[in-house]
């Protein structure tokens, strides 16, 4: 009786907690998201689809892979923290963090002291076909980058080190300050360059790798700051003492930055292939964008509330009720991203113009971006898919698959970007006719989701877990048709209304074009009868 008193206690207090905290996570992060859209328009007018953001994209590949693995929030380093120092006090989890960081650092340093001799080869072996003049400017930028390698780390600790202590907020805030920085530095170079035709602030190929640089340097700062206002900064040291907690969290970072990283090795592999073509990495920059925040939002509103629920029935042994569970997520999966393909690809152009097309962002980039967004739009269903069968996995604690199958992914994934680029081989030319250029290397990866999600479906029956794959099929041929016949309806009346010349208008006509396809594609999908969606008093 007491057990489950204080277990309902527990329960009460967790509520609370999140409750309390979750209003200030979701401004923060909304904030932080709201200046990466910003910081996006700027770049795009400041740079468009040119040399010189193109090369940042390349320098940015290894800081910016360690900056969202060791140094991100719900990276290996701070989840690893978080997990470590919340039960001890303030004093010796001062030591553990300040232990760790001066380990850490020293070996990120010598890291970053490797990147910064090597990083015209580095560049080299990312993008070899880049133009001479991209390395050189991505080789320059690279150098720049470098602090931002113990910065990471540092930047990880301190995550985790906040939340620790129930500090959710700055955490949250923290990715805008370098979306800040990166604004305020494109106005200084606006402002500058008008002033003096001679000046060149920071020199202008150099801008982004400064700014980025910069606003790491300044969320590091603030951060410490916040750390040392709680009183977890600790400047002495004990070596001797706390060693298991060390060890703790070294145990956590290395296989859990593994598995991470896996996923990245996928970017580095398109990223290789696509600097065969000049302005792919910003165009694929751009696209990538656009389609990854409904992505997220989808993401977070589908399949977060599903795994809590798959773990409570797989510990009641209920295999029927999390059968079923499963096949209503795949559904709803499916109705919401072929409505999400069809918008993007019926809309892509007004969606381009609006955010993107202004400054250096000409026409000729717009047509470019669009094309790589609809290629983009294409691989949606799958990649939610797959990001729902893989978190199946992991509540039903059977990791083995899903690992398996990301190896298989990348095998493929070198393949079809090699085969849908014209199959190149050094002294011999394209070997293939088919050359689809960067839509092709984005159309690798949906062939690619593709593959792993059937593979994954299928060994779900060695779970004795059985999905009707012949019936999903046909109700996800519904709603694929219901999407066309939306997307063909909205194009006509596009077609008709489409003589607007101000930015005004053309948001004026997507929002009413926005609205006209969501109550085409929900009347559709209920007539169809594939849509279970219900508007109800107790849904709201």
């Amino acid at each position: 009786m007491k057990l489950k008193l204080l277990e309902k206690f527990r329960q009460i207090q967790m509520n609370s907690f999140l409750k309390n905290n979750v209003f200030s996570i979701s401004f923060g992060t909304g904030l932080s998201k709201l200046a990466g859209c910003i910081r996006q328009i700027f770049i795009a007018a400041a740079f468009g689809v040119g040399l010189t953001y193109d090369a940042f994209n390349y320098a940015y590949i290894i800081p910016g892979f360690l900056l969202i693995i060791i140094g991100g929030i719900n990276g290996p380093l701070h989840n690893a923290v978080v997990a470590v120092l919340t039960p001890l006090n303030k004093k010796n989890g001062g030591i553990v963090l300040t232990q760790v960081s001066i380990k850490l650092s020293i070996l990120l340093f010598i890291l970053a002291i490797f990147i910064y001799s090597n990083a015209n080869l580095l560049i080299e072996l990312l993008a070899p076909n880049l133009s001479y003049e991209a390395k050189s400017i991505a080789t320059y930028q690279l150098k720049i980058l470098t602090p931002c390698i113990p910065l990471s780390g540092l930047i990880g600790l301190s995550f985790g080190a906040l939340n620790s202590q129930r500090k959710f907020f700055l955490s949250s805030i923290s990715p805008a300050i370098t979306s800040v920085t990166t604004i305020f530095f494109i106005l200084l170079s606006w402002i500058f360059n008008q002033e003096n035709a001679y000046s060149h602030f920071f020199t202008y190929t150099g801008l982004l790798a400064f700014a980025t640089l910069t606003g790491t340097l300044i969320q590091f700062v603030v951060q410490i700051w916040e750390i040392n206002k709680i009183g977890l900064l600790r400047l002495e040291s004990t070596f001797n003492l706390f060693k298991d907690e060390e060890r703790r969290i070294f145990k956590l970072i290395i296989p859990a930055s593994i598995s991470s990283g896996l996923s990245q090795i996928n970017v580095f592999i398109d990223m290789f292939f696509a600097s065969s073509f000049q302005g792919a990495a910003s165009g694929l920059a751009y696209g990538n964008f656009l389609i990854q925040a409904p992505l997220g939002i989808l993401s977070n509103s589908l399949i977060l509330p599903l795994l809590p629920k798959f773990s409570k029935l797989r510990s009641e042994k209920d295999k029927r009720g999390l059968q079923k569970k499963l096949i209503s997520g795949i559904e709803y999966c499916f109705l919401t991203t072929i409505f999400l393909t069809a918008f993007f690809i019926t809309f892509n152009n007004q969606i381009v113009q609006l955010v993107f097309q202004r400054g250096s962002f000409d026409y000729s980039a717009t047509l470019k971006v669009k094309n790589i967004l609809i290629a983009y739009a294409v691989g949606i269903p799958f990649y939610l898919y797959r990001d729902l069968l893989v978190r199946t996995y992991y509540s039903i604690e059977r990791t083995n698959f899903p690992f398996k199958s990301s190896f298989a992914g990348i095998i493929f994934n070198i393949f079809f970007d090699w085969l849908l680029i014209g199959a190149p081989i050094n002294n011999f030319g394209n070997i293939s006719p088919y050359n689809f250029g960067v839509v092709g290397i984005i159309l690798s990866s949906v062939i690619v989701n593709l593959i792993v999600c059937i593979l994954l479906s299928f060994n779900l029956r060695n779970e004795d877990i059985h999905i009707p794959n012949l019936d999903l099929l046909r109700k996800i041929s519904l709603m694929s048709l219901a999407a066309f016949i939306d997307s063909t309806l909205c194009f006509i009346i596009l077609q008709t209304t489409n003589n607007f010349n101000s930015n005004f208008a053309e948001f004026v006509l997507l929002i009413f074009g926005t609205l006209t396809f969501i109550v085409i594609y929900f009347l559709l999908t209920k007539f169809l009868k594939v849509n279970k969606f219900k508007v109800s008093k107790k849904e709201i």
